[in-house]
């Protein structure tokens, strides 16, 4: 099938009827929707099944497989969102950079940046040319939750975050590569997160115009890598950047930045329509820091799904108590579903929420 271009992307709704897009522009609801990072995963025994069969790449790159892990959570929860299966990593592919997940091990990069030469060398070829699999799986999704007016979310790392795997070869603990390169070869790092910014920004355009209502862009690393200083003068332009050029999808943009509860509304200023909030703050702080005019998403911690039922809900009410019953809440977990999540847990979280909160 040909790829939609920019301009064939579908109308955007004016005033839609879908909780969690309502939510995301401040408008009324009936209930405060409810959806979690990393839905679609390894805590579902149908994901462990697909997995047995398939690496984690070969998923992603079907789009009738990645479609069908997408829909797994949205069949046996009902929740008011569906996140495209993807990863953020494999638009570097089409960059120049080699990518594989290694099992018990994660993301390994098998030419990492390391010089300003490499730097110059990476490319930044379209997103129809290099993810063509993610954003036919977001035109099969769509198609399938148009009648039960589920909106599909598609997303994207964000400069840092990418920069990260780039140049440390994979995960980091203290990102020591890095702040080497960020710091030593200011020019070069200028390059490389303006190169990150130019792929991402035409990847997150190219998925709202296959069909996704809702966009997030994640920095998982930069909170926990960075001070404040740092972020503002090496992260922040760069994200702005981003987030301006985003703004052109026409669609709601989630800004989700985890570990930057010391300089939270810098990060929120950066763009976006929604802040993803992680677990780090209260609800309600965190929502003050960066203004209550603005929509959030969040921020039970993950790990609470762990826990007996009885401490689950005390958890999901103190949030839920905290948002106020303000427009603009979206409830969510502050980071991914951890693999060992009870689903029974996930089922009584949605029932939950909903029961809490319908009018």
């Amino acid at each position: 099938m040909a790829v939609q271009g920019v301009s064939e992307a579908p109308a955007v709704e004016t005033e839609p009827t879908a909780p969690f897009l309502r939510a995301c522009r401040r408008l009324p609801v009936e209930r405060t929707p409810v959806w979690l990072l990393r839905q679609a995963g390894r805590y579902q025994p149908e994901y462990r099944a697909l997995r047995e069969k398939h690496s984690l790449l070969e998923l992603v790159r079907t789009p009738e497989l990645a479609a069908q892990v997408t829909l797994l959570p949205i069949d046996s929860f009902d929740l008011d969102a569906a996140i495209v299966f993807s990863d953020i990593l494999p638009p570097l592919v089409g960059m120049g950079l080699e990518l594989e997940f290694v099992q018990g091990d994660g993301p390994r990069i098998g030419n990492p940046v390391a010089t300003t030469r490499d730097v110059d060398l990476l490319g930044t070829p379209p997103a129809e040319e290099t993810m063509a699999g993610t954003l036919e799986a977001i035109r099969i999704v769509r198609r399938e939750l148009e009648a039960r007016d589920v909106p599909v979310i598609g997303f994207a790392g964000a400069p840092f975050t990418l920069a990260s795997y780039a140049i440390e070869g994979g995960t980091s603990k203290d990102f020591t590569k890095t702040k080497a390169l960020m710091l030593s070869e200011p020019a070069a790092w200028k390059r490389l997160l303006g190169k990150l910014v130019t792929v991402q920004a035409d990847y997150l355009l190219a998925q709202a115009a296959a069909g996704a209502q809702a966009l997030q862009v994640f920095d998982s690393w930069a909170g926990r890598a960075l001070g404040r200083d740092d972020y503002l003068r090496y992260v922040a332009p760069h994200n702005r950047e981003l987030y301006g050029k985003v703004a052109a999808a026409g669609v709601p943009v989630v800004n989700f930045s985890l570990g930057v509860g010391a300089y939270l509304a810098d990060a929120a200023a950066c763009g976006g329509d929604v802040v993803g909030l992680d677990w780090s703050l209260p609800l309600d702080e965190a929502w003050e820091r960066v203004g209550f005019e603005l929509p959030v998403q969040g921020n039970l911690d993950p790990v609470a799904l762990l826990a007996p039922w009885r401490e689950l809900r005390l958890r999901i009410d103190d949030v839920l108590e905290r948002a106020g019953g303000r427009p603009g809440h979206v409830f969510n977990v502050g980071h991914g579903l951890t693999p060992g999540t009870p689903p029974d847990n996930v089922r009584r979280l949605v029932e939950h929420v909903r029961e809490r909160t319908s009018s």
